[in-house]
Protein backbone atom coordinates (compact mmCIF):
# COMPACT_ATOMS: atom_id res chain seq x y z
CA UNK A 1 0.00 0.00 0.00
CA UNK A 2 1.25 3.38 -0.70
CA UNK A 3 2.11 6.12 2.18
CA UNK A 4 -0.70 8.34 3.49
CA UNK A 5 -0.51 11.59 1.79
CA UNK A 6 0.44 13.40 5.15
CA UNK A 7 3.00 11.12 5.32
CA UNK A 8 3.98 11.94 2.00
CA UNK A 9 3.42 15.95 2.19
CA UNK A 10 6.16 15.74 5.33
CA UNK A 11 8.61 13.44 3.88
CA UNK A 12 8.82 15.98 0.32
CA UNK A 13 8.87 19.18 2.86
CA UNK A 14 11.71 17.02 5.16
CA UNK A 15 13.44 16.37 1.67
CA UNK A 16 13.63 20.09 0.76
CA UNK A 17 14.78 21.39 3.96
CA UNK A 18 18.27 19.22 2.87
CA UNK A 19 20.83 18.79 5.64
CA UNK A 20 23.60 15.71 5.18
CA UNK A 21 21.90 11.78 6.52
CA UNK A 22 22.50 11.23 9.82
CA UNK A 23 24.13 8.13 9.06
CA UNK A 24 26.92 10.78 7.72
CA UNK A 25 27.01 12.67 11.07
CA UNK A 26 28.74 12.67 14.16
CA UNK A 27 26.13 11.51 17.18
CA UNK A 28 26.67 15.18 18.77
CA UNK A 29 25.59 16.51 15.15
CA UNK A 30 22.94 14.13 14.74
CA UNK A 31 21.17 15.21 18.02
CA UNK A 32 21.30 18.51 17.38
CA UNK A 33 19.35 18.35 13.85
CA UNK A 34 16.90 15.66 15.80
CA UNK A 35 13.23 17.34 16.39
CA UNK A 36 13.02 19.03 19.92
CA UNK A 37 9.54 19.35 22.01
CA UNK A 38 9.01 22.21 19.74
CA UNK A 39 8.06 20.80 16.80
CA UNK A 40 5.23 17.96 18.24
CA UNK A 41 3.59 21.06 20.52
CA UNK A 42 1.78 20.11 23.60
CA UNK A 43 -0.81 17.08 24.76
CA UNK A 44 -3.58 16.98 27.07
CA UNK A 45 -3.26 18.95 30.86
CA UNK A 46 -2.31 16.43 33.12
CA UNK A 47 -3.44 16.68 36.85
CA UNK A 48 0.24 16.02 37.93
CA UNK A 49 3.46 16.86 35.91
CA UNK A 50 6.99 15.99 37.30
CA UNK A 51 10.63 16.20 36.42
CA UNK A 52 12.47 13.92 38.75
CA UNK A 53 16.11 12.49 39.02
CA UNK A 54 16.85 8.88 39.97
CA UNK A 55 19.72 7.40 40.96
CA UNK A 56 21.63 4.96 38.46
CA UNK A 57 24.52 2.61 38.71
CA UNK A 58 27.49 5.50 37.76
CA UNK A 59 25.46 8.25 37.68
CA UNK A 60 21.88 9.24 37.26
CA UNK A 61 18.89 10.09 34.96
CA UNK A 62 15.87 12.18 34.57
CA UNK A 63 12.24 10.59 34.37
CA UNK A 64 9.13 12.71 33.47
CA UNK A 65 6.05 11.11 35.39
CA UNK A 66 2.38 12.01 34.02
CA UNK A 67 -0.47 11.86 35.94
CA UNK A 68 -3.89 12.05 33.74
CA UNK A 69 -6.53 11.90 36.82
CA UNK A 70 -6.98 11.36 40.38
CA UNK A 71 -7.55 7.17 39.74
CA UNK A 72 -4.90 5.89 37.02
CA UNK A 73 -5.62 2.49 36.14
CA UNK A 74 -1.90 1.74 35.14
CA UNK A 75 1.63 2.46 35.04
CA UNK A 76 2.97 2.54 31.53
CA UNK A 77 7.19 3.36 31.80
CA UNK A 78 7.76 4.23 28.18
CA UNK A 79 11.02 3.85 27.36
CA UNK A 80 11.72 6.38 23.82
CA UNK A 81 12.61 5.95 20.29
CA UNK A 82 15.68 7.11 18.73
CA UNK A 83 18.09 4.23 17.66
CA UNK A 84 19.58 4.01 21.70
CA UNK A 85 21.62 7.58 20.58
CA UNK A 86 19.63 10.57 20.08
CA UNK A 87 15.91 12.04 21.19
CA UNK A 88 15.14 12.15 24.33
CA UNK A 89 11.93 12.77 27.17
CA UNK A 90 11.32 15.99 26.28
CA UNK A 91 10.69 15.18 22.63
CA UNK A 92 8.27 12.70 23.55
CA UNK A 93 6.34 14.80 26.34
CA UNK A 94 3.39 15.46 24.10
CA UNK A 95 3.40 11.86 22.98
CA UNK A 96 3.02 10.64 27.18
CA UNK A 97 0.50 13.13 27.72
CA UNK A 98 -1.59 11.94 25.00
CA UNK A 99 -1.30 8.08 25.86
CA UNK A 100 -2.06 8.85 29.83
CA UNK A 101 -4.66 10.63 29.00
CA UNK A 102 -6.33 8.05 26.39
CA UNK A 103 -5.72 4.80 28.66
CA UNK A 104 -5.83 6.41 31.97
CA UNK A 105 -2.45 5.62 33.57
CA UNK A 106 0.14 7.70 34.75
CA UNK A 107 3.14 7.29 32.04
CA UNK A 108 6.84 7.78 33.04
CA UNK A 109 9.27 8.80 30.34
CA UNK A 110 12.79 7.21 31.17
CA UNK A 111 15.88 9.12 30.11
CA UNK A 112 18.02 6.37 29.93
CA UNK A 113 21.66 7.46 28.97
CA UNK A 114 22.98 7.12 25.17
CA UNK A 115 25.24 5.57 23.15
CA UNK A 116 28.22 6.00 22.16
CA UNK A 117 29.12 7.98 25.44
CA UNK A 118 27.09 4.89 27.02
CA UNK A 119 27.26 1.82 25.33
CA UNK A 120 25.33 -1.72 25.75
CA UNK A 121 23.97 -2.58 28.17
CA UNK A 122 23.76 0.54 29.84
CA UNK A 123 20.18 1.70 28.30
CA UNK A 124 19.15 -1.69 29.65
CA UNK A 125 20.65 -1.15 32.89
CA UNK A 126 19.21 2.25 33.47
CA UNK A 127 15.68 1.32 32.33
CA UNK A 128 15.79 -1.77 34.27
CA UNK A 129 16.65 0.71 37.56
CA UNK A 130 14.12 3.17 36.75
CA UNK A 131 11.27 -0.18 36.34
CA UNK A 132 12.58 -0.62 39.54
CA UNK A 133 12.52 2.67 41.17
CA UNK A 134 8.35 2.28 39.14
CA UNK A 135 7.28 -0.50 41.34
CA UNK A 136 8.91 0.85 44.44
CA UNK A 137 6.97 4.32 44.23
CA UNK A 138 3.85 3.01 42.80
CA UNK A 139 1.97 4.95 45.69
CA UNK A 140 3.01 8.43 44.85
CA UNK A 141 2.43 7.16 41.01
CA UNK A 142 -0.52 6.29 40.48
CA UNK A 143 -2.32 6.05 44.33
CA UNK A 144 -2.10 2.23 44.48
CA UNK A 145 -1.03 -0.70 43.65
CA UNK A 146 -1.69 -0.66 39.80
CA UNK A 147 -0.55 -2.89 36.70
CA UNK A 148 2.63 -1.88 35.23
CA UNK A 149 2.93 -1.73 31.19
CA UNK A 150 6.20 -1.49 29.77
CA UNK A 151 5.58 0.48 26.30
CA UNK A 152 8.15 1.83 23.87
CA UNK A 153 8.97 2.70 19.82
CA UNK A 154 11.78 1.61 18.08
CA UNK A 155 14.69 1.40 20.47
CA UNK A 156 12.54 1.65 22.82
CA UNK A 157 10.46 -0.97 21.92
CA UNK A 158 13.34 -3.30 22.00
CA UNK A 159 14.31 -1.72 25.21
CA UNK A 160 10.71 -2.33 26.35
CA UNK A 161 10.75 -6.53 24.63
CA UNK A 162 14.58 -6.53 27.00
CA UNK A 163 12.51 -5.27 30.58
CA UNK A 164 9.61 -7.73 29.63
CA UNK A 165 12.39 -10.88 29.29
CA UNK A 166 14.76 -9.69 32.21
CA UNK A 167 11.67 -9.08 34.90
CA UNK A 168 10.60 -12.80 34.42
CA UNK A 169 14.29 -14.23 34.36
CA UNK A 170 15.62 -12.47 37.35
CA UNK A 171 12.33 -12.29 39.15
CA UNK A 172 12.02 -8.89 39.01
CA UNK A 173 8.64 -6.54 38.51
CA UNK A 174 5.80 -7.57 37.80
CA UNK A 175 4.89 -6.74 34.24
CA UNK A 176 0.91 -6.90 32.90
CA UNK A 177 1.42 -5.61 29.51
CA UNK A 178 4.41 -4.87 27.32
CA UNK A 179 3.51 -2.28 24.00
CA UNK A 180 6.10 -2.97 21.60
CA UNK A 181 5.66 -0.43 18.68
CA UNK A 182 7.76 -0.94 15.27
CA UNK A 183 10.97 -2.80 17.59
CA UNK A 184 13.86 -3.60 16.86
CA UNK A 185 14.49 -7.30 17.67
CA UNK A 186 17.35 -8.09 16.28
CA UNK A 187 21.04 -7.07 14.41
CA UNK A 188 20.07 -8.47 10.63
CA UNK A 189 19.91 -6.18 7.86
CA UNK A 190 19.00 -9.54 5.42
CA UNK A 191 15.65 -9.28 6.06
CA UNK A 192 13.28 -8.33 3.19
CA UNK A 193 11.90 -5.20 4.61
CA UNK A 194 15.76 -3.98 4.96
CA UNK A 195 16.44 -4.30 1.32
CA UNK A 196 13.17 -3.18 0.12
CA UNK A 197 13.94 0.23 -1.99
CA UNK A 198 10.78 1.36 -0.81
CA UNK A 199 11.33 1.27 2.81
CA UNK A 200 14.10 3.62 3.11
CA UNK A 201 12.70 6.43 4.12
CA UNK A 202 13.60 8.16 7.46
CA UNK A 203 14.97 5.08 8.80
CA UNK A 204 16.80 3.31 6.05
CA UNK A 205 18.76 0.23 6.22
CA UNK A 206 22.74 2.35 6.53
CA UNK A 207 21.28 4.89 9.42
CA UNK A 208 20.14 1.23 11.25
CA UNK A 209 23.62 0.42 10.97
CA UNK A 210 25.27 3.28 12.21
CA UNK A 211 22.83 2.89 14.98
CA UNK A 212 24.13 -0.48 15.81
CA UNK A 213 27.65 0.48 15.83
CA UNK A 214 27.31 3.17 18.45
CA UNK A 215 24.97 0.91 20.47
CA UNK A 216 26.49 -2.26 20.09
CA UNK A 217 30.21 -2.43 18.27
CA UNK A 218 31.19 -6.35 19.08
CA UNK A 219 28.89 -7.99 16.32
CA UNK A 220 29.04 -10.91 19.30
CA UNK A 221 27.68 -9.32 21.46
CA UNK A 222 24.61 -8.52 19.55
CA UNK A 223 23.50 -12.16 19.65
CA UNK A 224 22.90 -11.26 23.72
CA UNK A 225 18.70 -11.31 23.96
CA UNK A 226 19.67 -8.30 25.85
CA UNK A 227 20.60 -6.46 22.77
CA UNK A 228 18.47 -8.49 20.24
CA UNK A 229 15.41 -9.66 22.11
CA UNK A 230 14.90 -12.08 18.77
CA UNK A 231 17.48 -14.11 20.05
CA UNK A 232 15.67 -14.94 23.65
CA UNK A 233 15.25 -18.82 23.82
CA UNK A 234 11.92 -18.63 26.36
CA UNK A 235 9.53 -16.94 25.48
CA UNK A 236 7.01 -18.95 27.80
CA UNK A 237 5.28 -16.67 30.20
CA UNK A 238 5.88 -13.21 29.10
CA UNK A 239 3.06 -10.78 29.62
CA UNK A 240 0.62 -10.38 27.09
CA UNK A 241 2.34 -8.08 23.95
CA UNK A 242 1.07 -5.49 21.72
CA UNK A 243 2.71 -5.41 18.61
CA UNK A 244 2.65 -2.24 16.20
CA UNK A 245 4.56 -2.67 12.80
CA UNK A 246 4.29 -0.15 10.07
CA UNK A 247 4.04 -1.11 6.12
CA UNK A 248 7.19 1.19 4.90
CA UNK A 249 9.92 0.03 7.52
CA UNK A 250 13.12 -1.60 7.48
CA UNK A 251 12.00 -2.91 10.95
CA UNK A 252 8.88 -4.43 9.80
CA UNK A 253 10.22 -8.06 9.50
CA UNK A 254 11.84 -8.38 12.68
CA UNK A 255 9.25 -6.94 14.78
CA UNK A 256 6.64 -9.05 12.92
CA UNK A 257 8.55 -12.24 13.52
CA UNK A 258 9.03 -11.53 17.46
CA UNK A 259 5.03 -11.19 17.38
CA UNK A 260 4.80 -14.61 15.73
CA UNK A 261 7.55 -16.18 18.01
CA UNK A 262 5.46 -14.84 21.00
CA UNK A 263 2.34 -15.81 20.05
CA UNK A 264 4.24 -19.72 19.20
CA UNK A 265 5.33 -19.66 23.25
CA UNK A 266 1.54 -19.33 24.04
CA UNK A 267 1.82 -15.50 24.72
CA UNK A 268 -1.00 -13.49 23.88
CA UNK A 269 -0.69 -11.21 21.01
CA UNK A 270 -2.23 -7.92 19.78
CA UNK A 271 -0.90 -7.38 16.03
CA UNK A 272 -1.73 -3.86 14.02
CA UNK A 273 0.05 -2.89 10.90
CA UNK A 274 -0.15 0.01 9.63
CA UNK A 275 0.34 -0.40 5.76
CA UNK A 276 0.26 2.77 4.89
CA UNK A 277 2.74 4.40 7.44
CA UNK A 278 6.50 4.64 7.89
CA UNK A 279 9.13 4.28 10.53
CA UNK A 280 8.90 6.60 13.41
CA UNK A 281 4.87 8.00 12.48
CA UNK A 282 3.65 6.88 16.21
CA UNK A 283 5.94 9.66 17.44
CA UNK A 284 4.70 12.65 15.01
CA UNK A 285 2.53 13.88 17.61
CA UNK A 286 0.46 16.81 16.51
CA UNK A 287 1.84 16.34 13.03
CA UNK A 288 0.66 13.15 11.57
CA UNK A 289 -3.24 11.78 11.56
CA UNK A 290 -1.15 8.38 11.91
CA UNK A 291 0.41 9.16 15.04
CA UNK A 292 -3.27 9.56 16.24
CA UNK A 293 -4.40 6.40 15.10
CA UNK A 294 -1.42 4.76 16.49
CA UNK A 295 -1.48 6.11 19.94
CA UNK A 296 -5.53 5.35 20.05
CA UNK A 297 -4.50 1.80 19.29
CA UNK A 298 -2.12 1.37 22.12
CA UNK A 299 -3.94 2.76 24.43
CA UNK A 300 -6.96 0.97 24.07
CA UNK A 301 -5.17 -2.29 23.56
CA UNK A 302 -3.23 -1.91 26.80
CA UNK A 303 -6.54 -1.11 28.81
CA UNK A 304 -8.20 -4.12 27.14
CA UNK A 305 -4.97 -6.16 28.29
CA UNK A 306 -4.84 -5.07 32.30
CA UNK A 307 -5.89 -7.55 34.50
CA UNK A 308 -9.51 -7.41 35.13
CA UNK A 309 -9.36 -7.26 38.91
CA UNK A 310 -7.26 -4.47 38.87
CA UNK A 311 -9.26 -1.94 36.54
CA UNK A 312 -10.53 1.12 38.11
CA UNK A 313 -13.10 3.18 36.43
CA UNK A 314 -11.35 6.12 34.63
Amino acid sequence: MALDQATTHLLTEMAKAGGKPFSECTPDEARAMSPGAEMYGEGPQMLEENELTIPVDGGEIEIITLKPSATPQSIIVYYHGGGWVVSDIYSFKALGQKLAKQSNSTVVLVNYRKAPENRFPAAINDSYTALKWVESNKNSLAGGDVPLVVAGDSAGGNISAVMALKSKRENGPKISVQALIYPVTAADFTRPSYLDPENQLILDKKLMEWFWDHYVPNPSDRLNSEASPLYATDLAGLPPAIVLTAGHDVLRDEGEEYAAKLMKAGVPVTFQRYDDQTHGFFSFVNILPGSDRGIEFIANAIVQNLPVQQEVAA
